[in-house]
């Protein structure tokens, strides 16, 4: 699993420059042809995460309700993200990571709801969640490098 754990970590290292180096109004820019913004896509990566791994797991997850609410899948940018919520999503990019490596460590994850991901391939255990996020974070990477093209 360590593997898992640093490729997880090698594409939060990629996508936390987003967080660094543009504005607010880029990360709120949703360039045309495109269904959302920089900052849906981050937020969306860190609720994802927390859903599959935790969620499915019957455990409690780090986020807020309201967080998975504005980010989980089939939603989409419906306000403008101040900076105290690009502050919280920064802070909960590797927070979360850390949490997750040090719960599995701790051997926690042990019921896991299975879950038929939209790709088609089916979830059936806590670590098959981590190594699927891998898969979806990588997803979401292409779609904020295609994004800051147009912003």
């Amino acid at each position: 699993m360590n593997t898992t754990f640093d490729i997880t970590r090698t594409s939060r290292r990629m996508i936390a420059p987003f967080l660094e180096n543009y504005t607010l109004e880029q990360l709120n820019t949703i360039p045309e042809g495109f269904s959302n913004n920089l900052i849906w896509n981050i937020a969306h990566i860190v609720v994802t995460q927390q859903l599959l791994v935790y969620k499915f797991s019957g455990l409690p997850m780090m986020i807020s309700d309201e967080l998975v609410e504005k980010y989980r899948k089939g939603t989409k940018p419906e306000h403008i993200v101040t900076q105290a919520e690009v502050d919280e999503i920064k802070d909960l990019l590797f927070a979360t990571i850390d949490q997750t490596e040090a719960d599995f460590e701790k051997k926690i994850f042990k019921d896991f709801a299975e879950y038929p991901t939209s790709t088609g391939f089916v979830l059936k255990s806590a670590v098959d969640a981590m190594v699927f996020n891998n898969f979806h974070e990588g997803l979401h990477l292409g779609i904020l490098m295609s994004i800051r093209k147009f912003i």
